[in-house]
């Protein structure tokens, strides 16, 4: 087990490199002078001379590879830069924001496992009746409606009509506890209900390939009690590829949840990258890019490590 660790903590480490090296790189491909966009007012042009000013500043004039060398040396040293629009030090702007959007994705996370999971084996043991199919197509609906279209019923239905809860907006949990969790419930709801469908599906279809193995069988001739096959041989190997899929669904709603912090004005990091790949805001992009393929990577590398666990054959074969 330890060496298998080790041998994937080296390959993350890999891929977070050719991440970020590849998207240092295709930001200086795109179109466009950051030093003019931030000068330029409208219509109107800047002017070259401040523009040749501010790309020496920013040190833009400088050839790429001396950018790159110093971007990775910045990178190692724990230093993300300072923002191009505003010159605040990216690294306390994603100190910040980031913690918001993991809060929304954690918090739908755990609520989409705790009923995905059980409606899932329900479904898988149900396979071919009523529940399997009222459970599919409920699934199916969830999977098939967009965010954006979840986000604004759920505001018209809980805030606008019942006005149970706040629309949108932001309050630091420790100004206001209260208000910081209502104005949560409705961001985190709407992004469980596509990671809930998604987890059903996945739940239902690894169970009703476990229940078929031999060893289940073999329980099964012994005269085991159903709950007890479940508990023992069924969920826990039907949990390996449930738990990868929801590693790989977090990992990807990182970077993902613009929508969902654009309808209810959420100020995570989605919104954060999304503006600074407006702005060509290099150290921005490439210091929020970084840190959401770090997150992915080391959530896969404890979903690897918790699968392991799970099924030591796992470490086994690819250690």
């Amino acid at each position: 087990m330890v060496r298998y660790i080790a041998y994937r903590s080296l390959v993350a480490i890999f891929l977070v490199w050719v991440v970020v090296t590849l998207v240092f790189l295709l930001l200086h491909l795109i179109p466009g002078d950051p030093a003019e966009l931030l000068l330029s007012q409208g219509s109107i042009a800047a002017d070259p001379q401040a523009v040749a000013a501010l790309r020496e500043k920013m040190g833009l004039n400088a050839p790429l590879w001396k950018q790159y060398i110093d971007h990775l040396g910045g990178v190692l040293s724990g230093d993300l830069g300072a923002s191009f629009r505003d010159g605040a030090p990216v690294m306390e702007q994603i100190a910040t924001r980031l913690p918001r959007t993991l809060e929304v994705i954690v918090t739908a996370a755990l609520l989409a496992s705790l009923a995905g999971v059980p409606l899932g084996t329900w479904a898988a043991i149900r396979s071919g009746g009523n529940v399997d199919a009222f459970v599919s197509l409920l699934s199916s609906a969830a999977l098939s409606t967009p965010v954006f279209v979840v986000g604004s019923v759920v505001i018209l239905i809980f805030a606008q009509q019942l006005k149970w809860l706040p629309a949108g907006g932001f309050v630091p949990f420790s100004e206001d506890p209260v208000q910081h969790l209502k104005l949560l419930i409705l961001p985190a709801g709407t992004v469980a209900l596509s990671l809930w469908a998604v987890m059903t599906r996945m739940t239902r279809a690894s169970v009703l390939e476990v229940l078929e193995r031999d060893h289940v069988r073999t329980a099964r001739a012994k005269g085991l009690a159903r709950n007890t096959i479940l508990r023992r041989h069924v969920v826990r190997n039907a949990l390996i590829p449930v738990l990868t899929i929801l590693g790989l669904e977090m990992g990807t709603l990182i970077g993902g949840t613009v929508l969902v912090e654009f309808v209810f004005n959420w100020p995570g990091l989605s919104g954060y990258l999304v503006a600074a790949v407006d702005a060509r805001d290099y150290p921005e992009v490439v210091g929020i890019v970084m840190t959401i393929s770090i997150l992915f990577v080391f959530l896969n590398l404890v979903v690897d490590v918790v699968n392991a666990a799970l099924d030591p054959r796992i470490s086994l074969v690819k250690s």
